[in-house]
């Protein structure tokens, strides 16, 4: 058994536990660790030739944090030498040949590259399905812009070709949108599609629906969703579209009951939302182009989904 060093040891006999260690044994609870290690361990290199790489668990732990605190490279590889409480997490010590950002870079580009993001949203989705946590009865569509650096001041002198502007509001934004369909009872994401701002919302929300709800709801800006051809085949489906706010104050009160009412179940989809830009603080694109961002969107909504669902799963 290796000598535990004076910094572990400080450790073990510190009087109270910060937030951060709260959090991070919360998520390796949640978080179905063996179920998503099943899903990657047959493209994850062998190591036939050379150094043996880092065993999968704990590189996909250190990719797990890097999402969590929202790190680049560097970052997440000065976290595990500076902070005992995420190499603990990663199942580290000190002691040990620790990676570096160089290994950091080529797992998420592994994942990238096999679309992984997305297998292992879908895996984290069927665990919450076999508890009974995620109900087919009712969908709920929305979608939240995500902004992208809109200088020109970098290597190519150009705006990244797959972000693109829109007007919310009074105000313009650059970047891309995030769309998701979350299931109406608790607000966990089903559907996740990425795009650049300018694309209208109602285009993509036949993409967010699984096609078992008998009811959807929606903001105003998906107005009209129902008379689209590409939803003239779900037939006993109910739609509850929120109805601009010029038109809702010429309503009776009866009729602003139930926008009141179909606003408090709408409001279920704004808790991933705040989970992913606020929480893991991915309101800012960190790459260019929208497939690596979609990938990283993907584990969050699955984390998201995690956190949402924490009361029972942690049960």
């Amino acid at each position: 058994m290796e000598q535990m060093t004076f910094s572990e040891a400080e450790y073990q006999n510190k009087k109270r536990k910060t937030r951060r260690e709260i959090f991070l044994e919360r998520m390796d609870k949640l978080i179905p660790w063996k179920q998503l290690e099943k899903k990657i361990v047959r493209y994850y290199p062998k190591g036939e030739n050379g150094r043996p790489p880092y065993p999968l668990s704990i590189m996909l732990r250190v990719h797990c944090m890097q999402l969590f605190y929202n790190l680049s490279d560097p970052a997440m590889e000065d976290a595990l030498y500076e902070i005992e409480s995420m190499r603990r997490f990663a199942g580290l010590r000190l002691s040990d040949r620790l990676p570096d950002e160089t290994t950091i870079l080529n797992f998420r580009h592994l994942l990238e590259r096999h679309g992984l993001g997305k297998v292992l949203f879908k895996e984290v989705n069927k665990q919450l399905e076999k508890q009974g946590l995620m109900m087919r009865e009712g969908s709920i569509v929305d979608a939240s812009i995500i902004s992208a650096p809109s200088s020109t001041k970098n290597q190519s002198g150009q705006r990244d070709p797959e972000m693109h502007q829109t007007k919310k509001g009074n105000e313009w934004h650059f970047g891309m949108k995030m769309h998701i369909g979350v299931d109406s009872a608790r607000g966990l994401i089903h559907s996740l599609e990425a795009t650049g701002a300018n694309v209208h919302d109602i285009t993509v929300a036949a993409k967010l629906l699984h096609g078992e709800e008998d009811s959807v709801f929606g903001d105003a800006g998906y107005q009209g969703i129902q008379k689209r051809e590409e939803h003239q085949k779900r037939t006993g489906v109910a739609w509850f579209i929120a109805r601009r706010p010029g038109e809702r104050r010429t309503l009776s009160e009866d009729h602003q009951r139930m926008e009141t009412l179909k606003a408090s179940i709408r409001a279920k989809v704004e808790h991933p939302f705040r989970y992913i830009k606020q929480v893991f603080g991915y309101d800012k694109v960190r790459y260019r182009g929208l497939a690596k961002n979609k990938s990283r969107l993907y584990l969050l909504a699955a984390f998201s989904n995690l956190l949402v669902a924490r009361k029972e799963l942690l049960v």
